[in-house]
């Protein structure tokens, strides 16, 4: 059976410094890889004969506003055949953020991609579609960004009460 050991050997063989900060979170390895050799770490994860991670479980965005690489696109991929799970995370600076599309290897990725774009504007390069999905096509943010406010303070409408918090205890300066 297919360990985290190996696949982290494999992956540092064919990639070398391109692949960073590994991490193992409950049995799960994480690792960061650079997104200039993402699509052939993918493609090596799901088409080499011992790894075998053909199932894209999940993909989303990150938003991390206070460091260098403000984006991160983060991959869940399983091996059902070697009952092993895998986390890798690429990443991304710029504005608009950039990333290769995985809908080549996964058809499942096209959705998650979209999903991705439409709440942190993160373009996914060679989309065979790459439109808003959720929110309409007429909004010019994108709204899981941490760059905006979490709440309105300046509402009068909404009883704090009912979102079980104590109006009393609520600075207004918040």
């Amino acid at each position: 059976m297919l360990t985290n050991e190996q696949v982290l050997r494999r992956l540092t063989e064919a990639f070398g410094d391109k692949v960073s900060d590994v991490q193992l979170q409950y049995g799960m390895m994480s690792v960061t890889i650079d997104v200039s050799v993402l699509p052939a770490a993918l493609r090596l994860l799901k088409e080499e004969e011992a790894m075998q991670f053909q199932f894209l479980t999940d993909l989303c965005g990150v938003h991390w506003p206070d460091r260098e690489k403000k984006f991160e696109v983060v991959y869940h991929l399983h091996s059902l055949h070697n009952n092993l799970r895998l986390r890798l995370r690429t990443p991304l600076s710029g504005d608009p953020p950039r990333c290769p599309s995985a809908t080549p290897l996964w058809a499942a990725a096209n959705w998650m991609e979209r999903e991705t774009y439409d709440f942190y504007g993160i373009v996914f390069e060679g989309h065979p579609n790459l439109k808003r999905i959720l929110n309409v096509d007429e909004m010019t943010i994108f709204p899981m960004r941490k760059e905006y406010p979490l709440e309105d303070n300046t509402r009068k409408d909404k009883n704090d009460e009912l979102f079980g918090r104590d109006p009393a205890l609520i600075r207004a300066d918040l």
